[in-house]
């Protein structure tokens, strides 16, 4: 089992920044690739990007491309989605997830834990 908690949401304006973080707890952290989702209100919960077992390949979709970095801290047992530039588009609430597979997982059902969200709101 393993327990994720995202931290960091909140208001910002249009073109600035933001850090948030997801704290893991119960198996082995590095066992698992980390994604990054978003969720905005009656829309589909989308995949952001992810980021391998060592930290050292991410993946991103387009809408976030340069603007959007993963991270991840084995030894802290934590992963981070910095987000720069950011837009009311941006506007969701942000989950992180756990998936086991290796390569490029799209689909929230390919992850194994969640985390409960945290909220991120981009002002104009």
């Amino acid at each position: 089992q393993v327990q994720l908690v995202e931290s960091g949401g909140r208001l910002v304006q249009a073109g600035g920044s933001l850090r948030l973080s997801c704290a893991a707890s119960g198996r082995t952290f590095s066992s698992y690739a980390m994604g990054w989702f978003r969720q905005a209100p009656g829309k589909e919960r989308e995949f952001v990007g992810i980021i391998n077992r060592s930290g050292g390949s991410t993946y991103y979709i387009d809408s976030v491309k340069g603007r959007f970095t993963i991270s991840r801290d084995n030894a802290k047992n934590t992963v981070y989605l910095q987000m720069n530039s950011l837009k009311p588009e941006d506007t969701a609430v942000y989950y992180c997830a756990a998936t086991s597979r290796y390569g490029v997982s799209y689909y929230y059902t390919e992850y194994n834990y969640w985390g409960q969200g945290t909220q991120v709101t981009v002002s104009s």
